[in-house]
């Protein structure tokens, strides 16, 4: 079986940059053993599979360890690839996937994604998580994931992980974000996964679903700016919309191919 396959560098204007999500569309679902298979080949954050049958889009995604239930950059950059690639004739996707239908709206190039909003509760944070780190936090929340705050932007750019300590924690789909107020813009983070074969995720649009609520809140602020501190970095418009958040970014497609599976 031969499937068409594209990579798109999400949540940036240029290539090498983002955060890199395959994405491929399907006529019919495959085994998900053999979808799993494809996304550890692909060897990615996430690979995206899609089928769209003409009244609705379903969407889910894999990482090269398992099915995710939210995903936001590889959703930017499933609709990248039908707008750009696939002549989708319309400006706005529903896409169907286990966090609900999820939107995505397509103006003068750039996504913008309508995502649940989750916003964190004051937590403990796990010993494991603790020693893992080489900064101790100022206050510890959890959603799905653990958000740490942190003093300084400086900080989070600095912040090591010893796995050894860290692979220890098992959270399901859920990862660990880092986080302090931005020098030039409202906030910065970063997004950590135990026992994950690729331990930072370049920039994370699941993670925000709680960073947009929780600095909204904070500097009592709808609109934000937000980067991601990886070393491939990030550019995230944020919008607070109480129940949801919006999250707007641009794409650049890397790679147009053929897999044999």
């Amino acid at each position: 079986m031969e499937l068409d396959i594209y990579q798109i560098d999400a949540f940036t204007d240029k290539v090498f940059g983002g955060n890199p999500a395959c994405v491929i569309p399907l006529k019919e679902w495959l085994p998900e053993n053999t979808l799993l298979k494809i996304a550890k080949e692909n060897s990615v954050s996430e690979t995206a599979f899609f089928i769209d049958n003409g009244k609705s889009v379903k969407l889910r995604w894999f990482t090269p360890e398992l099915e995710m239930d939210l995903c936001g950059h590889a959703t930017l950059a499933t609709a990248h690839c039908m707008k750009s690639l696939l002549n989708y004739p319309k400006d706005t996707i529903h896409f169907e996937t286990l966090s609900g239908t999820l939107t995505v709206s397509v103006n003068n190039g750039l996504y913008s994604l309508d995502l649940p909003s989750r916003p964190p509760l004051t937590a403990t944070l796990p010993m494991f998580i603790k020693s893992s780190l080489n900064f101790q936090p100022l206050e510890v929340f959890k959603s799905r994931d653990y958000l740490l705050l942190f003093e300084s932007e400086e900080q989070i750019k600095n912040i090591k992980i010893n796995r050894q300590h860290f692979d220890k924690v098992s959270l399901g789909t859920g990862g660990v974000i880092v986080t302090a107020k931005g020098e030039k813009c409202d906030f910065v983070s970063r997004f950590f996964t135990p026992q994950a074969s690729i331990l930072e995720d370049p920039v994370t649009g699941s993670s925000h679903c709680s960073l947009v609520p929780f600095w909204s809140s904070r500097l009592q602020k709808k609109e934000l700016k937000a980067f991601q501190l990886s070393q491939r970095g990030g550019v995230l418009s944020c919008e607070n919309k109480n129940d949801r958040i919006l999250l707007t970014g641009s794409a650049k497609t890397y790679l147009v191919g053929k897999i044999r599976v």
